[in-house]
C-alpha cells in the first residue's frame, strides 16, 4: 500500500507524459507553412501526410495501447513512451524529406496514443476518491503546459533562420529524456492484480453498453468542438483573420496562456462542482465563442473570441475527458476502456485537422467554425440527458451505479 504522499508524487510523474503529448501536438504549428513551402506540398498532401502523420500514430497507439499497459504494466509502458518521444524528436529534426519526417512524427504519435491509455488509468488507480479528479486532471494540465511551452519555444526558435523548424522539433529530446528518467521512480499500480489478461469480459459486453456510449460521445464531442483543428493551425487561422505574422504568433502564445490558466481553474473546480457541471459550463462557452467566431471572423476581435473558446474548452472538456473516461470502467477493463475512448478521440483528431487546409481554402474558416458551433449545441443536450456525475465516489461505486442504470 502506498503512503499518503506517494500517490501525489507518482501522479505528477505519470502526468508529465501529458507535457510531451501537448508539446508534440502543437510544436508542428511553428513549422507548418515553412515545411509546405520547403517540400512544395499540395494542401492535401501537406495536411494528410506532413501535418497529420503524428495523429495517425496516435490512432495506432491508442488502439493497441491497452496491450503493453496490461501486459508490461503501467510503469514500463510509461518508460517506453519517453523513449518513443526521444526517437521522434531526433528523427523529425534531422529529416531531409517529407516521408522521413512523417515517419519520425508517426513514432511520437504512437507515444501520445499509448500515453492517453496508460497515464490516466495509472493515476486513477492510485488516487484517493476525493482527489482523483485533480490528480488525473494533472495529465490535462501537463498537456496544456506542453502546448504553451511549444508556442513559446516556436516563437524563440523562429529567429534561427531557415533551419528554425529543426530546432523547434528537436528540442523535445530534453523533456523526453527527463520523463524517461523520472518514470524509474514509479511503483506499479496494485490494481494490476485484477489480472486483466485472463478475464473473459470485454468492454463490448451488453452490460457495459451505456459506459461504452458515454466514452464514445465524450471523445466525439471533444474533437467536434474544433479544438485540435485550431491548435494545429493557430498561426494560419490568425493570419486568415487578417492579423500580421507577429500578431498571429503572439496570439498563439496568448492561447497557450489562457489554456493554462483556465485548466488550473478547471482542476480546482472538478472535485468540488463535478464533471457534469464543468462540461455544461464549458459547453455554453463553446457555443458563445464559436458563434462569435463564425459571425465576426476578421481582425483582432477574433483573438479575443478564440481566447474565450480556449477558456471554455479548458474548464469543460479539457479538464474532464481523461478523468471521466478513466473512472467509468472496472479494474480489469480500465486499460481497454481507456483505449476505446482514446482511439475514438484520435481517429477524429487525425481526420479533422487533416482536412483543415483544404476546407479553409474551399469554404472558408467562418463556415468551418459555424459547423463546430452547431455540434456544440448538440453536445449541450447530450450532457444534460446522458452524463452521470462521478465526483467523490469510489471507482467501485461508480461501476455499480452505471451497471444498475444500464
Amino acid at each position: 500500500m502506498m503512503n499518503s504522499r506517494k500517490p501525489i508524487l507518482f501522479a505528477v510523474i505519470a502526468a508529465f507524459s501529458g507535457f510531451l503529448f501537448g508539446f508534440d501536438m502543437v510544436v508542428i504549428s511553428g513549422a507548418d507553412q515553412t515545411l509546405q513551402s520547403l517540400w512544395h506540398s499540395s494542401d492535401l498532401f501537406h495536411g494528410w501526410v506532413v501535418m497529420s502523420m503524428a495523429l495517425w500514430g496516435t490512432v495506432i497507439g491508442s488502439i493497441f495501447g491497452h496491450i503493453p499497459t496490461d501486459l508490461l504494466g503501467r510503469k514500463k509502458t510509461l518508460l517506453g513512451i519517453g523513449v518513443l518521444f526521444a526517437f521522434s524528436a531526433l528523427g523529425s529534426a534531422f529529416a531531409n524529406d517529407p516521408y522521413t519526417f512523417a515517419f519520425a512524427r508517426f513514432l511520437g504519435g504512437i507515444g501520445i496514443g499509448i500515453s492517453t491509455v496508460a497515464a490516466p488509468a495509472y493515476i486513477a488507480e492510485i488516487s484517493p476518491a476525493d482527489q482523483r479528479g485533480r490528480l488525473v486532471g494533472l495529465y490535462q494540465f501537463n498537456i496544456v503546459f506542453g502546448i504553451l511551452t511549444a508556442y513559446l519555444s516556436n516563437f524563440y526558435f523562429s529567429k534561427f533562420g531557415t533551419d528554425a523548424w529543426r530546432w523547434m522539433l528537436g528540442i523535445q529530446i530534453v523533456p523526453a529524456l527527463l520523463f524517461s528518467l523520472l518514470t524509474l521512480r514509479l511503483e506499479e499500480s496494485t490494481r494490476m492484480s485484477a489480472d486483466p489478461l485472463t478475464s473473459t469480459e470485454q468492454i463490448y459486453d451488453p452490460k457495459y453498453r451505456r459506459i461504452l456510449w458515454l466514452t464514445f460521445f465524450i471523445a466525439f464531442f471533444n474533437q467536434f468542438s474544433g479544438i485540435n483543428a485550431f491548435l494545429y493551425y493557430a498561426p494560419r487561422i490568425f493570419e486568415l483573420a487578417q492579423l500580421s505574422e507577429d500578431a498571429a504568433a503572439l496570439s498563439s502564445i496568448g492561447v497557450g496562456l489562457v489554456n493554462l490558466v483556465f485548466t488550473m481553474l478547471g482542476l480546482l473546480m472538478i472535485d468540488r462542482f463535478g464533471r457534469k457541471t464543468l462540461l455544461t459550463i464549458g459547453g455554453i462557452g463553446y457555443v458563445i465563442s464559436l458563434g462569435l467566431i463564425t459571425f465576426y471572423f476578421s481582425g483582432i476581435w477574433v483573438s479575443m473570441f478564440f481566447f474565450l473558446f480556449i477558456a471554455a474548452h479548458a474548464v469543460g472538456q479539457g479538464a474532464v475527458i481523461w478523468v471521466l473516461i478513466s473512472e467509468l470502467y472496472p479494474d480489469h477493463l480500465r486499460a481497454k476502456g481507456q483505449a476505446f475512448g482514446s482511439t475514438t478521440h484520435w481517429i477524429l483528431a487525425a481526420i479533422i485537422p487533416a482536412l483543415m487546409p483544404y476546407l479553409f481554402e474551399k469554404i472558408g474558416a467562418a463556415a468551418v467554425f459555424g459547423f463546430f458551433t452547431f455540434m456544440m449545441v448538440i453536445q449541450l443536450f447530450w450532457i444534460r440527458i446522458n452524463v452521470t456525475e462521478t465526483k467523490g465516489k469510489t471507482l467501485h461505486q461508480i461501476h455499480e451505479e452505471l451497471q444498475h442504470h444500464a
